[in-house]
């Protein structure tokens, strides 16, 4: 019979967990640069795969195909947590190790600085990458519609509402990795993540690594398919990373220090 494998309790996780967030802050900038990009373009896989699941989404009741392309987005965590990568979003936990005195804030800072950055360009490589490959055309244009329609609502929100939004995601996906942490298999791991990652996705809440690629490759085939009936712009994308980035540092951080505050003991 096969050995069960106990999942860990709360108190004893959470000091596993700031613990693994101590050594990602203490990595070799060279290590952050490689494994942000890969995280990047893992998370940006994650949204190409949702866009394709979206482009069917007329032929569905609202809802379905969101939750649908919550589920397939999340081999993009996936792979960032199984094969191993450095994302900004999950990260942001690394201020519970600031606060339990495990690493410098300074220190911590610069990892997520190095990273953010990273990510940024592995996101972007990928979104080119994906338009040579001519994916936009899929499904008699389909796949590019429901790029366009999502990088529509996305710059279409206003900073605040955008900013909110970004809180929620990040505490969703922090309670993903934080799951996943508790895992001592691939499947466990999976499992915990799957329905967090599911929730923030069909819920339509803003991620900053996702819309690193989403907004890129929607701007990218607005311009390929000259079409005008959407109006993503540069500025646009700024302002909803802007936003999105703040809020997804604020949610992050909440995650973080609520279990720090419950688990002094984790210090």
């Amino acid at each position: 019979m096969a050995e069960r494998i106990a999942l860990e309790e709360p108190p004893a996780l959470t000091k596993t967990i700031f613990a693994a967030l101590e050594d990602k802050a203490r990595l070799p900038v060279r290590s952050l640069i490689v494994l942000g990009f890969l995280a990047g373009a893992y998370i940006g896989l994650g949204g190409l795969f949702a866009t394709v699941a979206l482009a069917g989404a007329d032929a569905m009741p609202y809802g379905t195909a969101q939750v649908l392309a919550g589920l397939v987005f999340s081999v993009g965590l996936v792979l960032v947590l199984i094969a191993g990568a450095e994302l900004f979003t999950g990260n942001t936990l690394m201020l519970g190790s600031v606060a339990a005195r495990r690493v410098g804030l300074g220190k911590a800072a610069k990892a997520l600085v190095v990273v953010y950055c990273a990510n940024f360009a592995g996101s972007l490589a990928l979104a080119a990458v994906v338009l040579a490959a001519g994916v936009h055309e899929a499904g008699d244009g389909a796949v590019g519609r429901a790029a366009l329609e999502l990088g529509s609502t996305k710059t279409g929100k206003g900073f605040g509402t955008a900013l909110a939004s970004g809180v929620l995601a990040n505490m969703l996906v922090c309670l993903a990795v934080w799951l996943a942490y508790a895992g001592h298999t691939v499947t466990q791991k999976v499992i915990g993540l799957l329905l967090p990652i599911t929730a923030f996705v069909a819920a339509g809440l803003e991620h900053s690594v996702a819309n690193m690629y989403l907004l890129p490759y929607a701007l990218l085939v607005q311009q390929v398919l000259a079409d005008a009936s959407t109006s993503i712009s540069v500025p646009g994308i700024a302002g909803n990373l802007a936003a999105a980035t703040i809020g997804n540092v604020i949610g992050g951080a909440f995650i973080a220090l609520a279990y720090r505050c419950a688990y002094p003991e984790a210090d």
